[in-house]
């Protein structure tokens, strides 16, 4: 017998999969491809907020997730055994001028007001903060400690390790049983333009690279020139990405990426002679709201859809999987308007 068949084993179905069966569900996950094999299948694990201002059901949905990841990614932790990567470290991003400086200190304020005291946003001296620190024209940096890191691939094998222990395994192929979710990313909005006719969802393109190099233990992420720099626990660092709407070849890196990688590096200086050891391109679902599209599904009448994290999948993924769990298993429906499917259509 089966309560749930989620469809996709990337960062969505795969949190879904987990939720609902931590509340016992007895689940199926099916993936022809595997688990973690598209977008989820990444290097640069950057868990970040948007900016404290302009507040919206999307942003407030995000800082709840944020905030459930560390209870979230240690209980997968406990049960499989295999560590996602997490840590809440924080992030700095240089202070480029006059102006950049005033927004950040007003931005002080609205963090207080908007997180409470559950994170900090806060100018610092980036000479506070050692070698660890990017340059700045200012010599100022913003630090928040709200931002963590994961490491994408890891945080997928410990949501499958997790799943086992439950009894749950990642099948090629299975019926439909139960309630039935598609999370299946770039395919489930390609399908959805076919039956519309027109774009609801697309795929960005985004590559990356995985340096080797031993940052401080614990060191923030980076963000500076629109470049995110994330240290890892095993001693490599990855840096990203392109956001490509036109590409040839979905899993190809090129020049771009070796762009990125000298914007890196020009960053954070301390990265120069660091050893390139991988080069990723994948396509990330980005639907046309903007937000995850959560809810209904627009097209299998009785199924659900959980779809287009594009670049915030996995911060989004625990505040996601208890929506979608509550719509499913209990009828509960707390999906912000802007996340349901008619956003998009």
């Amino acid at each position: 017998m089966v309560d749930v068949t989620v469809r996709g084993a990337g960062i969505f179905g795969l949190s879904i999969a987990w939720e609902c069966a931590c509340r016992g569900a007895r689940v199926q996950v099916v993936d022809p491809a595997g688990p973690g094999t598209g977008a989820s299948g990444g290097l640069v694990g950057a868990l970040a907020p948007h900016v404290p201002e302009n507040w919206n059901d999307k942003k407030a949905f995000q800082l709840a997730s944020l905030l459930m990841a560390r209870d979230f990614w240690a209980g997968v932790e406990a049960t499989g055994g295999v560590s996602p990567g997490y840590a809440r470290t924080g992030r700095l991003q240089p202070i480029a001028d006059d102006r950049a400086l005033d927004l950040a200190r007003r931005r002080e304020g609205t963090a207080r007001a908007l997180w409470s005291d559950h994170a900090i946003w806060r100018v610092r001296p980036a000479s506070d903060l050692g070698d660890w620190a990017p340059p700045s024209a200012t010599g100022l940096v913003i630090h928040d400690t709200l931002s963590a890191r994961m490491s994408p691939r890891r945080a997928c094998a410990a949501l499958v390790a997790a799943l086992a222990v439950r009894g749950v395994e990642v099948q090629p192929e299975a019926p439909d049983r139960g309630a039935v979710i598609h999370a299946t990313g770039i395919a489930g909005l390609e399908e959805l333009n076919r039956h519309f006719g027109r774009t609801i969802g697309s795929g960005v393109k985004g590559q990356a690279a995985l340096l080797r190099f031993h940052a401080p233990e614990n060191a923030p992420q980076i963000f500076a020139d629109s470049i995110h720099i994330i240290p890892h626990a095993d001693g490599t660092v990855a840096i990203g990405s392109t956001s490509e709407r036109d590409y040839d070849d979905p899993a190809a890196t090129d020049a771009r990426l070796d762009a990125v990688i000298d914007r890196a590096m020009a960053a954070m200086p301390v990265l120069h002679g660091a050893e390139v050891i991988e080069r990723w391109a994948g396509i990330r679902p980005r639907a046309r709201s903007r937000a995850p599209m959560l809810g209904l599904h627009p097209i299998h009448n009785g199924h659900f859809i959980a779809n287009g994290g594009f670049k915030i999948g996995f911060g989004m993924a625990p505040k996601v999987a208890q929506v979608m769990a509550d719509l499913v298993l209990e009828n509960r429906d707390d999906i912000p308007e802007d996340f349901r499917p008619e956003a998009s259509l």
